[in-house]
């Protein structure tokens, strides 16, 4: 009885918390192979949730937008994935522009210490550098991975060959705009950060990535 509660104990040590926080406002409703952002989104993030239920984690999820919904708080249930899918049924972007603060506000008050993987977009520094205060005082007490994504048609203009002077300019802003995307993920790192930057087709396999690596390194 004493090494079963010793084993029951171990593993509830072991055992931690992962959120997947989605953000469905206007930033996740670009179209990308007939899919928005956010489905993206909400596939990789039932994936990701699925690999660390396995590993024994507790797993929760919430969505956000003008404000927070779809609260799924985590737990290691049997039942616990299928309660996720069916509170990520049918939601959709609204349109708005995404509320970190009150993002901020109800995982500050309801959740303890938790890996965050944080589904969302942006598309500029500015942008980004309007929500920093509130990434970094997740930050604080979270472990925080930001998972956001490269434009995909962007990147590939980053390569092609110029014939005239408009494929230049084409080539030139591509490069612009995609070096700006890696000076988000080094701005981020600044402040310990984790970050996956990664095209829609991709958003699976390399946000699972990152959570193993992380769980491999013990940080959560």
């Amino acid at each position: 009885k004493q090494n079963k509660l010793m084993v029951n104990q171990f593993q509830e040590e072991k055992s931690q918390q992962v959120y997947a926080l989605i953000d469905r406002g206007r930033s996740m409703q670009m179209p990308f192979n007939g899919l928005s952002l956010l489905d993206y989104a909400i596939n990789s993030a039932l994936v990701l949730l699925n690999v660390a239920l396995r590993n024994e984690d507790k797993v929760g999820m919430l969505s956000f937008s003008k404000k927070v919904a779809n609260q799924v708080l985590a737990h290691k249930r049997g039942n616990q994935m299928e309660i996720i899918q069916n509170a990520l049924y049918n939601i959709d972007t609204d349109y708005s522009e995404s509320d970190y603060g009150k993002l901020y506000t109800f995982v500050n008050s309801k959740v303890k210490r938790s890996l965050l993987l944080l589904f969302t977009n942006f598309e500029s520094e500015d942008a980004l550098k309007r929500q920093l205060p509130y990434l970094r005082a997740l930050a604080k007490s979270h472990v925080l991975v930001l998972i956001f994504f490269e434009n995909t048609e962007i990147s590939e203009a980053t390569n092609m060959k110029c014939d005239n002077v408009s494929d230049i300019y084409l080539k030139t802003f591509a490069q612009k705009f995609a070096n700006e995307k890696k000076r988000m993920v080094q701005e981020l790192r600044k402040f310990g950060i984790q970050s996956v930057l990664s095209k829609p087709e991709d958003l699976s396999v390399n946000s699972i990535n990152k959570y193993l690596e992380l769980k491999s390194r013990g940080m959560i």
